[in-house]
């Protein structure tokens, strides 16, 4: 039998990440989302949910007022980019406490942990081999299909960007840096600096102002230090 699981943030990029998530885990689905606490509560009171993704910071009620308020509640797992609500979340008896960006390899994590303290057969728990994902770049009068996971890093020059692929190649594109942002946010990449772009799974090494991809090392931007600096910490926690 199937997880039931309902996933609450009231981003909706988030929501998909933890989708996507989850339909790689064979032993979950996803029975609903919704970005709000009040539609949670009518989603509970009407399905059967067996696991809750739940934000933390949302509008009108945040996730831990919520879950206080629920008789019964699912085993939740806490979703946020806030480390500052750890202590009262574990008070709560959650199943874990995930900060954002969430990568796969530590979702997987709490799932197994929910699966165990659940009675589980772990060893049943099958991840769906994923299609690599692509898209089609034009560069000059061809259009390149570049697979997402060997991109290294994208570098802006004004209007364009340079795609930084393995073995030195290199892909100019007429493409805004911040478009190239929003259209990559949902997968493994991370601006680090206005002019740059990683691949999170790329990384080899790090410091306080750069991060190595292959050999290679990339500033990190004063204005998205604390962003970068809080993903690596992550990194590090796993």
């Amino acid at each position: 039998m199937k997880v039931r699981c309902l996933i609450v943030d009231d981003e909706p990029l988030a929501v998909q990440l933890i989708q996507k998530h989850i339909e790689r885990i064979e032993r979950l689905e996803v029975s609903a989302t919704c970005n709000n606490a009040l539609k949670a509560f009518e989603i509970l009171n009407t399905q059967e949910i067996d696991l809750m993704f739940l934000d933390i910071k949302m509008p009108n009620i945040t996730g831990l007022d919520f879950l206080k308020t629920i008789k019964n509640p699912p085993k939740t797992i806490f979703t946020t980019a806030y480390r500052d609500y750890a202590i009262e979340s574990y008070d709560l008896e959650v199943v874990d406490y995930l900060l954002k960006p969430i990568t796969f390899e530590r979702f997987f994590k709490s799932v197994d942990r929910f699966l165990r303290e659940n009675k589980g057969n772990v060893s049943e728990t099958v991840i769906k081999t994923e299609e690599r994902e692509f898209r089609f770049f034009k560069s000059g009068n061809k259009h390149h299909k570049v697979f997402l996971d060997d991109i290294l890093y994208i570098e802006s020059i004004k209007d364009y960007v340079r795609i930084h692929l393995g073995n030195d190649k290199r892909i100019v594109v007429k493409y805004k840096i911040g478009d190239m942002e929003k259209d990559l946010k949902m997968y493994d990449f991370l601006r680090i600096h206005r002019s740059y772009i990683i691949n999170k799974k790329r990384i080899s090494a790090f410091s306080l102002s750069e991060v190595e991809i292959d050999s290679i090392e990339v500033p990190i931007g004063a204005s998205y230090k604390d962003e970068v600096i809080n993903f690596l910490n992550g990194v590090k926690g796993l």
